[in-house]
């Protein structure tokens, strides 16, 4: 059976957050409660950053200076590479930044991927974010759940999703099997869901041969459900 995969970015590629740090050292007042009203659920992650960002005071060259200086998982251009040899598509999909994701894996000596996330938008004197790939019914900014549906119809019959935190809850539920870091573990045995536990790439390596020859799998019960809304075809950013 052929596998695709979904990989989230911030805290899982990268080290750190990149939208946290970046309001950390540059956020005006405000930033805070929104993220305080995220967490209390009041508020979905789309509009959360679309607020924080706007917050934001920084310019380009500003900006490109903090993202290099962003670290990534040791292990994860090896893992690009293996995944490359073993013909299985890879696509990062993420609630963060198009250009911060594009700029750091550059940085480290990545090829050019497919990455499907919000596009910042410098707008002379502020930042804007732009949520191309949200779905009706669904706050976050990039929906998940659409973009494994779509790699289902699109590119292989099953879906492997790799992450670390909240944003991946929603899509390891629909994934055929999921490589978790930090509190995606937990989510992922609180609510039962087939997984591996991972702690840099380097893992992932030596556990996504025995994903594609079936040894890592458990039998399991397969529930029909009502496929998430469609967006347009997801395609690599430049």
């Amino acid at each position: 059976m052929r596998w695709s995969i979904l990989c989230d970015f911030d805290g899982t590629i990268s080290l750190e957050d990149v939208i946290d740090s970046l309001l950390e050292k540059y956020g005006q007042p405000g930033w805070q409660e929104l993220e305080d009203q995220w967490k209390a659920g009041k508020i979905g992650s789309r509009e959360c950053m679309q607020g924080q960002v706007r917050l934001l005071k920084l310019d380009p060259a500003t900006l490109d200076a903090h993202l290099d200086q962003v670290q990534i998982d040791p292990g994860f251009a090896a893992f690009v590479s293996r995944a490359e040899q073993l013909g299985v598509p890879l696509r990062i999909v993420s609630d963060g930044l198009d250009h911060a994701i594009h700029r750091i894996l550059a940085n480290h000596g990545l090829p050019p991927l497919p990455v499907v996330a919000n596009h910042l938008r410098w707008c002379g004197d502020h930042w804007e974010l732009e949520s191309p790939y949200q779905a009706e019914g669904c706050r976050s900014g990039t929906c998940k759940c659409t973009c494994a549906a779509q790699a289902r119809a699109n590119e292989a019959p099953r879906v492997l999703m790799i992450g670390d935190g909240s944003s991946d809850f929603c899509v390891s539920e629909d994934a055929d099997f999921v490589f978790a870091k930090r509190r995606l573990i937990t989510h992922c045995t609180h609510a039962g869901i087939e997984h591996a536990a991972i702690d840099t790439f380097h893992d992932a390596i030596a556990l996504l041969p025995r994903l594609l020859d079936g040894s890592l799998l458990q039998p399991r019960r397969i529930d029909a459900s009502p496929q998430p809304a469609v967006l347009p075809l997801l395609l690599a950013t430049a």
